[in-house]
């Protein structure tokens, strides 16, 4: 053998541990259930972590047990991350706006162990408790509360738990294959699955997301994930943080736009991430307070197809650059990320701006494709020909927890259910789900065009087009929208808006107005309800 390289295996306590080595006194910004700020660092963060792994070897656990999370984005629910995944456990974020029997399904089906909860759960935690029998150990965040024990008696206190632990803890050492944490669908069909990531994919995916054609994270920035903790791990924001050595502000509960301008201002955030939701409301709320947003330099969006309208309002605004990102849990979730090239740069405006607006191209270590149906033959990576989207790499799913089964393709792939193009620089743009595609009359329309266009209106907050059976044309588009504060807007104006933005034949039929829309635990907009309400509409009406 003429030469061989050191092999260290690639594990989260890594992350920890090069944070508090080399950016121990970088700061953790951490809004708390009351709205207070806590100002702690990673070097502290380290600490309350090694001091809760020397609690959890009183838990009478063995490696690869589960254990839940059921909080909002906070310094302790960082900490337990490092300790649970560092120890060898699989860390559980839970979804806490799922529907009660969802969630007695997925910890039951986990076999979570113990719940590590906020207090702002106690309810569900309370009605949940004697429906999950694997559950030995209830532990609140944050110091002894009497309400919480006079409801929970045989709960824990986090800080009671490891205030009086050691810092001393040596990270135990095990194959980089080991399971690290598990997150489950949104369960929008069926039952939730789980997508169990391990070590190395999710060391794999914290370097993609980190490099500057991805996320472009560094030491310098200040780093804000709206992105709830529970959804995808707030898409590896909190183990890329580490990975960098980034400030990284932690939001908590208050998840308006009006908090997060003032969060976005106060600790000068230069980059944050969350879905269309969270950026309207924000964009909102900057413009009410006047406020330029003068830190920021970037935002990420994903989750959703994101309108064209935020994506211009950031830039023309608040100079700041929206980066279009795709994924799902099923990718870890970073599927791709919309950073120009060199050649890109020589561009006119609205050629820019029409790159921009796709979701971007892979990063090393996935590759994409799109094909009809059920084929595995690849359709051509034109730009234009549509298809379904399918992918693979280190990060992506290969079967779901508790399933032996494979869910890949017959050679490798899988299927995302996404409806999408490719050019030939592996940029892709969604064009559907596939279950939200509008067959009219033997044609297809896109729920995420009219969305887009329904949303550039300026007296539209909020939108959704869904496809209402006809008895001529099969299905046709109907929209769904909520409306600025004092509009006026009729469902005429609206129809006229759509004239030469979109074929004629493909403007929504009808344009419902509602208060609001139904908007699921990571900011999605649940269609299937929408579907369920106005199906019909056209049927019952005299547009039919």
């Amino acid at each position: 053998m003429f030469g061989k390289m050191m092999h260290q295996s690639l594990l989260i306590s890594n992350l920890i541990e090069h944070a508090a080595k080399y950016h121990a006194d970088t700061s953790i910004i951490s809004r708390e259930l009351n709205g207070q700020i806590t100002t702690t660092n990673w070097s502290k963060v380290q600490q309350n972590a090694k001091r809760l792994a020397n609690a959890l070897t009183t838990f009478n656990l063995k490696m690869g047990d589960r254990l839940a999370t059921i909080a909002w984005n906070n310094h302790r629910h960082l900490e337990s991350w490092y300790a649970i995944s560092g120890s060898g456990y699989v860390c559980h974020t839970i979804n806490p706006r799922l529907f009660p029997e969802q969630l007695v399904f997925i910890i039951n089906d986990a076999q979570d162990k113990a719940i590590f909860f906020d207090s702002t759960f106690l309810p569900l935690i309370v009605a949940i408790q004697d429906k999950v029998p694997t559950v030995e150990h209830f532990i609140c965040y944050g110091s002894r509360e009497e309400k919480v024990l006079t409801a929970l008696p045989n709960v824990i206190f986090y800080d009671e738990l490891i205030q009086n632990q050691s810092t001393e803890w040596n990270w135990p050492q095990f194959s980089e294959e080991t399971p690290s944490s598990l997150c489950y669908t949104s369960g929008t069909t069926g039952n939730p699955k789980g997508v169990l990531y391990s070590h190395r994919s999710t060391l794999l995916h914290t370097m993609a997301i980190s490099l500057p054609d991805s996320l472009n994270l560094s030491a310098k920035d200040i780093v804000m994930p709206v992105v709830p903790m529970f959804h995808v791990n707030a898409w590896g924001i909190p183990y890329a943080a580490a990975m960098v050595g980034c400030t990284i502000v932690l939001p908590g509960p208050n998840l308006d736009g009006d908090s997060l301008v003032s969060l976005i201002d106060e600790y000068n955030v230069t980059v944050a991430l969350g879905v269309p939701t969270i950026w309207q409301g924000l964009l909102t709320a900057a413009k009410k307070r006047g406020t330029s947003l003068a830190s920021m330099t970037r935002n990420v969006v994903g989750g959703a197809a994101c309108p064209p309208s935020i994506i211009r309002d950031f830039k023309n605004n608040y100079a700041c650059d929206t980066i279009h990102a795709w994924g799902m849990s099923e990718t870890s979730p970073l599927g791709t990320a919309n950073q120009p090239k060199a050649k890109h740069l020589a561009l006119n405006e609205d050629e820019f701006e029409k790159l921009r607006l796709t979701q971007g191209r892979p990063p090393f270590g996935v590759e994409l494709r799109i094909v009809n149906g059920d084929s595995i033959t690849a359709l051509p990576n034109d730009g234009h020909t549509q298809g379904n989207l399918q992918i693979r790499g280190p990060w992506i799913v290969e079967n779901y927890f508790n399933q032996e089964k494979s869910v890949l393709t017959s050679d490798g792939w899988f299927d995302t259910g996404d409806i999408a193009t490719l050019d030939a620089d592996g940029y892709m743009t969604i064009c559907d789900r596939a279950k939200d595609l509008i067959k009219s009359g033997g044609e297809w329309i896109s729920s995420v065009e009219i969305e887009n266009i329904a949303v550039g209106h300026p007296e539209i907050r909020m939108a959704a087009a869904i496809a209402a059976r006809h008895p001529k044309w099969d299905e046709r588009p109907v929209l769904i929208a909520v409306k600025q504060e004092n509009s006026a807007l009729t469902e005429d104006d609206v129809r006229a808006y759509f004239e030469n933005k979109i074929a004629h034949w493909q403007i929504p039929d009808a344009v419902i107005f509602v208060d609001a829309l139904p908007i699921n635990g990571t900011g999605k907009i649940v269609k299937a309800e929408l579907r369920a309400k106005f199906s019909d509409v056209l049927l019952n009406s005299a547009l039919a």
